[in-house]
């Protein structure tokens, strides 16, 4: 799978996830995808800023969609 095809995926990971995020008053976006397409760094937004439930949400929610989308994806970490 090539750099923009990673990209991609991810990207349409985050599109299932996001209504999910907005209707709790919050949004993701993606930073970077880096060490050789297998970390991917995103941020959370609005209400999902400083919210309890966010590592959960992230580790449970997020890496497992983008792993879906992404198998070769072993971390993705939130940055603020």
């Amino acid at each position: 799978m090539s750099t923009e095809e990673v990209r991609l995926n991810v990207e349409k990971a985050l599109d299932e996830i996001r209504p999910f995020l907005q209707s709790d008053g919050g949004d993701i976006s993606l930073m970077s995808i880096e060490e050789n397409d297998t970390l991917v760094k995103v941020k959370l937004q609005g209400a999902c800023v400083g919210c309890s439930v966010n590592q959960m949400t992230l580790k449970s929610g997020v890496e497992m969609t983008i792993k879906k989308y992404v198998p070769q994806i072993e971390h993705v970490i939130n940055i603020d």
